[in-house]
């Protein structure tokens, strides 16, 4: 018998307030081996109707279309849906599933953006930071309450003195000029009869705190710092009542005395005193300043795709160190990100400061890697017994903090929790795992997972820790495949594709990073760059082959069309992008500090590379989406570019005119060689790995890809030599030397214990972990081999001494695994396939198995 899960809209983990009218439908199915579904129904309850749609005659079960009338905005309804299958017994109903749409019509809002009119220099970073609050009444006879807020900055709100969420840095950050995000609770239980009240911490945030480097740039979006709140308490009489923000709010400066996302947090607990109560009803504010509004277009406030910034974890320091020079400092134990809590009693006035690092050099703490950044966080204690605080509105990339001002004895303090590091990140809902034999591949792969965990926090960034933390599009276009295993980033990656198309240049330029800030020289005014450009193209493509989700290539194709005609145009009759800046293999370990980009593989063969491999996704996109003219034209255009490259930089011997294993692995990668090549260009990239004793020698670009080429060339034994080997650079150096995340350089430790002296040297920067979707594929030997894991490939190929492997991946159908092992010289594998699926298992030996869902163990003799 079939059992039918609760029915999921979209990607959106939060499907209350939900920002479209027609919410694809997905469900999962439990059921016997081999089941195959063959119909659905669905069942819609909605305004006291209910309406059954179906049997529709399928099998799909992902991303369904809407059967019903699209949604009104604040419109709820329950789903329900059940399968038949191919015996044809019918399964029972799933659970129904609440979904509830936002305010999808700009005539919906009626709310302001207000915040304090108190006077402050707007080009500062020492304005203080306001609450804002009102009072209402809540009459008897109400049925539903919700608030739908954002800010112009970031905001906590609090309703009758308690906080409504667990969210920390709403709204995130969009291209608010054009895309602002807002949020919707049902805060129905926070209310009584009677009297109420609302108030909101208001903070910096991106909006208008200092951003970029070398100074950075303050007010990117506004010099405001407003609330936008609208309250609809719903009663049984039908009637409906609004509390929106007006100018009838007050405000008034906040404890926190200064708040930035690079800099931290000072904050005075003194100042509370004379607040206390002030999110409570009946609280006197006729001393408060007036507020004034902001403007802010209602037709500009979107609803979440993807899930909020919360702290997910909490970890205690592992050893108070005392520094030579009489400093103590804590180490976590682990490189992480998010904001350290404090619970302790002292006496009033008593000021603590806490800096924040990733490493220690010569015993001390050792800030230079922040660059501009200050990462310290301060508290005055009030004197009021036990205090508990952590910063509200920044957040930080660290493993260890100093501590400065502490009163009483630290260690046992410590001991007893007063201390404690609280892990922030977009909380996305993790869907992959990987383990071996091997202990440092093991660490190697946790160090990946800490990497993604620290730099998603509400956009794909590149650090978190300096004064940067951008969203640079190389980065995630590299690390996208790996990033859709470990977590389900659609919903994620989905709202930052439209930030990308927003800010993409009307030629077609796709910028470094998104958002776009103002930098230096380098980086502005924008150009076209291979490799960060292909976002446009690549990104998407990597959501639709792990999510199937036609959606996204359909909102970005023009994006990806507008960035590959702008390349055709650059290229011209040669088809060789062979002109203008360029990043190249960004951060080859064989480039000087001072300058990343000069790598040992042409620059122009990556970017006339990448156009061939963009051209092509591009071409499949049309042919997925249904443009048959397009993918024809495209597909002919790729293939004319793959000709010009391989003229241009591949020799008949196999050789090219940059005889290193980035420009190999490129070329293997995106199949950029003529077939009868590929035996000679793989030997070549293999004996480059040979020569160099296993050691990496490759950048960004071609970190991602090299594992693979040598795979698929049948060099699977330099692909475990680089994998596995212990000096700089490789992956297993950091490992051996206490790294706990991914580093930006291969060597930003270097081996006598001191920084790189590069000005960008991160110590969690998850582009060179892009090795672990290579873990999973081929190590472990769990891949899709249709988009969204309709069907799947097991082919796991083993080497470098391994003797188990092991990987699990919640697809859109369900869970799907496979650990094999070798003993006494026989192979031995497990495999869990979905209902709803078929597979593919190919053993080591070449012997392959077709699959339905269900378990599977199979054996065969192995020799090494």
């Amino acid at each position: 018998m079939s059992t039918v899960a609760p029915v999921t809209f979209e990607h959106n983990p939060r499907p209350l307030g939900i920002g479209t009218p027609r919410p694809r439908l997905s469900w999962k199915t439990t059921a016997a081996p081999a089941w195959q579904q063959t119909a659905y129904e669905v069942r819609i309850q909605r305004a006291g109707t209910e309406r059954v749609f179906g049997p529709i005659a399928s099998n799909e079960s992902v991303l369904v279309d809407w059967p019903d009338e699209p949604l009104a905005s604040r419109e709820r309804a329950e789903v329900s849906v059940r399968v038949t299958g191919h015996d044809g017994a019918v399964s029972g109903w799933s659970t129904p599933a609440a979904v509830e749409a936002g305010l999808l019509e700009a005539g919906d809002w009626h709310a302001l953006a207000v915040g304090s009119n108190a006077n402050a220099n707007p080009l500062t970073d020492t304005r203080r930071p306001a609450i804002v609050r009102r009072d209402f009444t809540v009459r008897p006879g109400l049925t539903r309450a919700r608030l739908y807020v954002t800010a112009h900055g970031i905001y906590e709100v609090e309703i009758n003195g308690a906080r409504i969420d667990d969210h920390a840095l709403a709204p995130g950050w969009t291209t608010y000029h054009e895309r602002l995000r807002y949020y919707t609770h049902d805060i129905t239980e926070a209310l009584r009869n009677g009297d109420n009240a609302i108030g909101a911490w208001l903070g910096d945030g991106w909006y208008r705190g200092r951003l970029g480097w070398r100074g950075g740039h303050r007010n990117l979006y506004g010099t405001d710092q407003s609330l936008l709140a609208q309250l609809e308490l719903h009663y049984d009489d039908g009637t409906v009542e609004r509390v929106v923000t007006d100018t009838s709010w007050r405000a008034a400066d906040s404890p926190i005395i200064s708040s930035s996302l690079y800099d931290g947090e000072h904050y005075d607990a003194r100042v509370m005193r004379e607040l206390r109560g002030w999110s409570e009803p009946g609280f006197d504010d006729s001393q408060w300043y007036r507020v004034v509004a902001a403007h802010r277009d209602p037709a500009t406030l979107v609803a979440p795709e993807g899930p909020p910034v919360r702290c997910t974890q909490e970890v205690a320091p592992v050893e108070v160190i005392t520094t030579p020079s009489g400093a103590r400092v804590l180490d976590f134990g682990q490189n992480l990100v998010g904001r350290v809590r404090l619970r302790a009693t002292a006496p009033e006035g008593t000021t603590v400061v806490l800096r924040t690092a990733e490493v220690m050099q010569e015993g001390e703490l050792y800030q230079r890697p922040l660059r501009d950044a200050k990462s310290t966080d301060t508290y005055i204690f009030a004197g009021d017994g036990e205090e508990e605080w952590e910063p509200r509105f920044t957040f930080h990339g660290f493993r260890y903090v100093e501590v400065d001002g502490w009163h009483g004895d630290l260690d046992a303090d410590v001991a007893a929790g007063a201390l404690v590091a609280r892990v922030y990140h977009s909380d996305m809902e993790r869907t992959g795992w990987f383990e071996s034999s091997d202990p440092l591949v093991n660490r190697l792969h946790e160090n990946v997972v800490w990497s993604m965990r620290g730099n998603f926090v509400d956009i794909p960034t590149d650090c978190p820790q300096r004064d940067e933390r951008l969203g640079w599009t190389g980065d995630i276009q590299v690390f996208a495949p790996t990033a859709t295993f470990l977590y389900d980033v659609s919903g994620f990656l989905s709202t930052w594709l439209k930030d990308l198309a927003v800010e993409q240049l009307p030629d077609g330029t796709v910028p470094w990073y998104v958002p776009v800030i103002p930098a230096d020289t380098m980086w502005t005014p924008i150009r076209p760059g291979a490799a960060w450009g292909d976002a446009a193209t690549l990104t998407p493509w990597a959501v639709y082959e792990r999510y199937g989700d036609e959606g996204v290539l359909n909102e970005q194709y023009e994006s990806a069309k507008k960035w590959v005609d702008l390349v055709a145009d650059i290229a011209g009759d040669d088809l060789l992008w062979n002109t203008g800046y360029q990043l190249g293999d960004w951060l080859d370990p064989d480039a000087p500090p001072h300058d990343p980009a000069d790598a040992k593989t042409d620059r122009y063969l990556v970017a006339s590379g990448y156009f061939a491999r963009s051209t092509q996704a591009l071409a499949d996109f049309a042919r997925v989406l249904g443009r048959s003219g397009d993918a024809d034209n495209y597909s002919a255009l790729a293939a004319r570019v793959r000709e010009a490259f391989t003229r241009a930089y591949v020799h008949d011997d196999g050789t090219m005119t940059s005889d290193a294993q980035t420009a190999y692995a490129l070329a293997l990668s995106f199949d950029l060689i003529p077939h009868e090549l590929r035996e000679a260009v793989g030997a070549r990239l293999a004996e480059l790995v040979d020569a160099a004793d296993g050691k990496i020698s490759t950048g960004f670009v071609g970190t991602p890809l090299v594992s693979d080429a040598l795979t698929t060339t049948g060099h699977t034994d330099a692909a475990y030599k680089l994998l596995l080997n212990r000096e700089a650079p490789g992956w297993l150096y950091a490992v051996l030397n206490g790294g706990t995340t991914i580093w930006e350089r291969w060597d930003s430790m270097r081996p006598d214990g001191t920084v790189n002296p590069g000005g960008m040297t991160s110590f969690n920067h998850y582009a060179l972990g892009a090795v672990a979707d290579w873990l999973h594929r081929t190590v472990a030997g769990l891949a899709p081999a249709a988009p969204g894991y309709r069907r799947i490939r097991f082919a796991p190929q083993p080497g470098g001494g391994l003797t188990s492997a092991s990987a699990a991946h919640e697809t859109p159908y369900g869970r799907a695994a496979i650990e094999w092992t070798i003993i006494d010289a026989t192979f031995t594998v497990t495999v869990e396939v979905p209902t709803g699926t078929t597979a593919e298992l190919v053993l080591p030996d070449g012997t392959a198995h077709e699959l339905t869902s269900g378990a599977h163990t199979v054996s065969s003799p192995y020799n090494s």
